[in-house]
């Protein structure tokens, strides 16, 4: 009998802090959830209008989403991030990026006995979109061993989530140097571009980083934090077009299609960076109240030069720092969601309200 699906995966790691939860919940002044990077801010009106605006939609929409989406997204990845040599052929809307990360290895025909790499401390669907196409996941963050485990498909990830490190240009081209002499596929997630704090995020699709050519590239970007639309499940593809056309197929065959008010949606979000520079400065402001009041409390924090994230450590058990988090009334992240080597570190959200934000604070520096 074929093992279930479901049973190849790991439990779903939130349903561990049930205990940790209900204990932060305690608190007289309520529970400070810092534990998942949800947006929490406004949805800009000019995205909520042009929603409404593509309300009366009786057809299907199309997989390839419209003309004027696909030319939103490569004159937003032109203009923000230095991408040359872009073509309708290469771009590609998601229904969120989280279906992409999962689905992406099946997407591209990996399988049992094929690798995907994905980086030593990660977002966990990386690992979880290989066990799902019944392939080996393996952590790495050394560009070089790429030779030795000879993978059908590479993750990487900056600023990453959840440790915040930005990875420079020297860094960005060996990884496509070493990906393209194995003939693996460089899937490179940028979802947290738009907020590099101490470095400047840079995309693989800018020539500084691979050469004026997108041969075996695909950047993957959201407008979840971006934009404050994780409801709208908005994100895209865009790279190599000898990738992106195979998903295309498949997704067309699959039925996963973006919808149409949803599109309309994004077209208005990626003209605009006003309503993006707006949300930067609120999250620079929760971090500079937050990071100096962790580090009165006696939490080191490390990386952390980029995404909505401080990754901190008190030299302890992650799940130590949880539960004298919990009793402030302060609900985090523990670091072994994300590999082995996040198991002294927490990771802690900046996607929480002003209010919210600042009664953490204080109860840090009680």
């Amino acid at each position: 009998m074929n093992q279930p699906l479901a049973d190849r995966l790991p439990d779903f790691p939130w349903d561990s802090l049930d205990a940790a939860k209900a204990r932060a919940a305690a608190h007289p002044d309520g529970i400070v959830d810092l534990s998942v990077g949800t947006p929490v801010d406004p949805t800009p009106l000019i995205a909520q209008h042009a929603l409404a605006e593509a309300a009366d939609a009786p057809g299907y929409p199309a997989t390839w989403g419209t003309p004027e989406l696909r030319a939103a997204i490569i004159g937003y990845l032109s203009r923000r991030w230095g991408a040359e040599g872009l073509s309708d052929a290469g771009v590609l809307p998601v229904i969120g990026t989280k279906e992409l990360v999962a689905l992406l290895p099946t997407l591209l025909g990996v399988h049992a006995g094929n690798a995907v790499v994905v980086p030593e401390i990660a977002y966990p669907t990386y690992g979880v979109g290989a066990l799902i196409a019944g392939a080996a996941a393996l952590r790495c963050d050394d560009p070089s061993w790429v030779f030795e485990m000879q993978p059908k498909l590479v993750w990487i990830n900056s600023p990453a989530n959840p440790h915040g490190e930005i990875l420079d240009v020297a860094r960005l081209r060996e990884w496509v140097d070493a990906c393209r002499e194995v003939g693996a596929v460089l899937a490179s997630d940028e979802c947290y571009g738009e907020f590099g704090w101490d470095a400047e995020p840079v995309s693989v699709l800018n020539p500084f980083v691979n050469g004026g050519s997108l041969d075996g590239l695909l950047a993957v970007h959201s407008l979840s934090k971006r934009s404050n639309v994780a409801g709208y499940r908005a994100g895209f593809v865009a790279g190599d077009p000898a990738i992106v056309r195979p998903l295309l197929e498949v997704r067309k065959h699959a039925g996963l299609m973006l919808p149409g008010p949803v599109q309309a949606a994004m077209v208005a979000l990626l003209g605009d960076q006003a309503h993006v520079e707006e949300q930067r400065a609120r999250y620079a402001a929760r971090r500079a109240l937050l990071r100096p009041a962790l580090e009165a409390a006696g939490f080191r924090v490390e990386h952390s030069e980029g995404s909505l994230y401080l990754w901190c450590t008190r030299d302890e058990d992650c799940r130590a720092s949880v539960d004298h988090l919990a009793g402030l009334g302060i609900l985090v992240a523990p670091g072994d969601f994300y590999g082995a080597g996040g198991g002294r570190f927490v990771r802690v959200a900046l996607t929480a309200t002003d209010e919210r934000i600042a009664a953490a604070a204080s109860r840090l520096l009680a």
